[in-house]
């Protein structure tokens, strides 16, 4: 990936990252230090940049490169080709999104924006038995609209098959994530995934870091930068 910076257009700017087509028709993902948030407090649930931590970016690639191979491991097919941890970049293959862009969050435990809608039948920390798949649209002005897979096919976006197809990969990927951080001792909440259209595959795009995941340690969450060093063994 090294030497390519010269030849390539710049086709995205995103929240955490910068998206590049390069000349072998892959794409770059360049990893930015800003993190989801609000008033200086991360969230992974939050769609707006909320605060920068220096060195985050390259953090968050190097911990997706250590999840992806485990995926890959596991025969589990995503967009990930290679990366460049000294860049700070990711060469994955080429997907369309989902309509605008469509986020996957599975939750093995109740908090965040799931508590905020529901707190009224369950309490904060409540085990979801199994995983609670759910999907909401990229749209910041509308803060991330939930949508149901009966919507998402009334829409045209995505068939009831792609759909449960995506949610069977979430869930397999969620439980290869979780299980590699309770080695650890760290306990995983909920986490955010993207998936994308490739070649008539869904596939997992985008990243699998540290500021798309809530974490807790002894019952305490688990800072973006402080999960990274337990994730990667440092």
């Amino acid at each position: 990936m090294k030497g390519q910076g010269t030849n390539m257009k710049k086709i995205y700017e995103g929240k955490t990252k910068n998206v590049y087509e390069l000349e072998n028709g892959n794409v770059m993902l360049l990893f930015k230090d800003d993190c989801t948030g609000k008033d200086g407090v991360f969230d992974p649930g939050e769609n707006t940049v909320g605060l920068t931590i220096e060195g985050i970016g390259r953090a968050n690639l190097e911990t997706s490169i250590h999840f992806f191979e485990l995926l890959k491991e596991a025969g589990i097919k995503t967009h990930y080709v290679g990366a460049d941890l000294e860049a700070a970049t990711m060469e994955v293959l080429p997907a369309k999104v989902f309509g605008q862009g469509l986020e996957v969050i599975c939750r093995l435990k109740a908090t965040g924006s799931f508590i905020r809608r529901y707190g009224a039948y369950i309490e904060d920390g409540t085990p979801l038995v199994g995983g609670y798949v759910e999907t909401t649209f990229k749209d910041d002005a509308k803060g991330d609209p939930l949508v149901t897979s009966e919507g998402l096919e009334a829409l045209g976006i995505m068939s009831q098959s792609m759909f449960n197809d995506m949610k069977e990969q979430t869930l397999k990927i969620t439980k290869i994530v979780a299980d590699d951080l309770a080695k650890k001792g760290l306990d995983l909440y909920d986490i955010k995934f993207e998936f994308g259209y490739n070649n008539d595959e869904v596939i997992l795009i985008d990243e699998i870091a540290s500021g798309n995941m809530r974490v807790y340690k002894d019952g305490v969450i688990v800072e973006p930068m402080a999960l990274t060093a337990m994730i990667l063994g440092k």
